[in-house]
């Protein structure tokens, strides 16, 4: 450890370089920091005193990697509000439904088609389903999206899909890694969660005159302890009870936000969002080996990336069709969410505890690095994507669709 600051320090000149040269080329910076930290790690060299394995900091960077999770979905939820939230409730169940759906089938296509196993297709299909939750946050940030119509859509479905991943870990659980898994305990674990979100978004609505008195302090410093205190005893308290830590910080920017010191705590918690966050992209990076990348593994990735984009699309097409969303708001849903990233590495990383068939893990992570990549890339590019297609599909809008896109175009403008 005696080196700890140092590497510390050369990740974070390692994550400003790969920024830097994303701004010159005008591209997102997201693969930057992904592809940063891939070409660094337990492969890489030491020259001098900097250590490019960074071995003694691996541990520290994954934790401010989470940290930098937290803050994204805390300022997402922050954009965001719980009013917005609720007044969509049915066709946030409904377009979760669609998604989930569509894309858990075509994975589980995906794994019997190949020749998987039952637990190995099981884990596939789980990996090409869960969108990440740090990569969609950063990107409608970054994009100023986070007022868009489709918005509320994206941030139902990012919560249904872990009221899904809850239940399926449970599952996932009993069958690959031996653990007694019985129906009522899966059920048990999806009321859990479910009830649990209901609560802090319903109790938390409830609470805010009180909230407003509570926040009322002058003193930044104490200020500031108050809500990282919030944040990180609610978004641990989220993990004990098989809710994700994310979207625990995601609970309680949703609440904050209808307070009225909402922009007091977006201006505290944006250069936090900012540093941790991409301390998160490269911690990511740094996790996939390079060097196991290759062979069957590649060409698997290849078909499950092409059969998630059609999922996706459709998905989102469908999901926002549901909700009364244009075509385009709706091709900007299925955009969105096609990243795949910390989740999907988590049932990776189950599926090599359980010793099932080696493929998995370098499998997960070239799709995952192609979907990190291509996502925020295509959700830039929506309007050209969306045009794109509506060549060929002929997609129709109404004439109050057509209306509310101008106008928001006009406002972006």
């Amino acid at each position: 450890m005696d080196h700890l600051v140092l590497e510390v320090g050369l990740a974070i000149a390692l994550i400003a370089a790969a920024g830097l040269i994303s701004s010159k080329l005008r591209f997102s910076v997201i693969p930057f920091y992904i592809l940063i930290g891939m070409a660094v790690g337990p492969h890489a060299a030491k020259i001098w005193h900097l250590d490019f394995r960074f071995i003694e900091s691996a541990d520290l960077i994954d934790f401010l990697g989470r940290i930098g999770v937290l803050f994204l979905l805390f300022y997402l939820g922050l954009e965001f509000s719980v009013g917005r939230l609720l007044k969509s409730g049915k066709s946030i169940v409904v377009g979760g439904s669609i998604y989930i759906g569509i894309n858990f089938t075509l994975g589980l296509v995906l794994g019997f088609a190949g020749g998987f196993p039952v637990a190995e297709a099981l884990i596939i299909a789980g990996i090409t389903t869960i969108s990440s939750s740090a990569i969609v946050a950063k990107v409608l940030v970054d994009l100023k999206r986070t007022a868009n119509p489709e918005t509320e859509m994206i941030l139902g479905i990012i919560m249904f899909e872990d009221v899904f991943l809850a239940v399926y870990i449970s599952i996932l659980s009993g069958l690959v890694l031996s653990d007694s898994s019985s129906i009522g305990g899966v059920i048990m674990s999806a009321l859990i969660a479910l009830g649990y979100m209901l609560i802090v978004i319903i109790l938390g609505r409830k609470l805010v005159p009180l909230l407003n008195k509570l926040l009322n302090i002058r003193n930044n410093e104490l200020f500031s302890l108050v809500i990282f205190g919030s944040l990180f005893l609610v978004a641990g308290f989220s993990e004990t009870i098989h809710v994700a830590e994310a979207i625990g910080a995601l609970l309680v920017g949703l609440v904050l936000a209808e307070t009225t010191h909402a922009k007091r705590i977006e201006h505290l918690i944006m250069p936090f969002k900012d540093f941790f966050g991409a301390i998160f992209f490269f911690s990511f990076g740094l996790s996939i080996d390079p060097l196991s990348l290759g062979g069957e593994a590649v060409w698997l990735a290849l078909i499950a990336v092409i059969i998630t984009l059609i999922g996706n699309f459709t998905a989102g097409m469908l999901a926002g069709k549901s909700a009364g969303l244009s075509p385009k708001a709706s091709s900007n849903i299925g955009l969105t969410i096609v990243s795949r990233g910390e989740f999907s590495i988590l049932l990776a990383n189950m599926a090599a505890t359980g010793g099932l068939m080696a493929i998995i893990q370098p499998f997960a992570a070239i799709y995952v690095l192609i979907l990190a990549i291509l996502g925020p890339l295509l959700t830039k590019e929506s309007k050209q994507v969306y045009r794109l297609l509506d060549k060929v599909f002929k997609f129709k809008n109404t004439k109050k669709q057509q209306k509310s896109e101008m106008l928001q175009e006009k406002t972006i403008e």
